[in-house]
């Protein structure tokens, strides 16, 4: 059985990302990094690509290649500032998953490791 699995499979995943993006959505350090006027689209890509990370459907590579993280993300200047506050917001979305206690540690090592590799801007 795989972690995706494990969780409860994309409805928890939706859960992490949907009180994410409520986060996101009122940060006005991370909202000008989202160009569309509606998240809808990014919070489906960002399902797409944690349902894929952790042994879900491969959905995202197959509408969108490799992921390519920082690639994707080097026209926003992501700064130290940027990554604590996507951290905030992620805490948020696994606290409102309710993962169990070996499954959130894990997730939330993954989301530490993932922002701060983002960092592209220094100060």
């Amino acid at each position: 059985m795989s972690f995706y699995d494990e969780i409860g499979g994309r409805a928890t995943i939706e859960r992490i990302v949907t009180v994410f993006y409520e986060g996101v959505a009122h940060d006005d350090v991370l909202r000008p990094m989202y160009p569309e006027e509606d998240l809808g689209p990014a919070a489906e890509r960002f399902t797409m690509f944690l349902e894929q990370y952790w042994g879900g459907p491969t959905t995202y590579s197959q509408q969108r290649g490799h992921p390519r993280l920082r690639m994707r993300h080097a026209p926003f200047a992501v700064d130290a500032e940027a990554k604590e506050r996507w951290l905030v917001h992620f805490r948020a979305g696994l606290d409102a998953a309710g993962l169990d206690p070996e499954h959130d540690e894990q997730f939330w090592a993954y989301a530490q490791h993932a922002a701060q590799f983002m960092i592209n801007t220094p100060g």
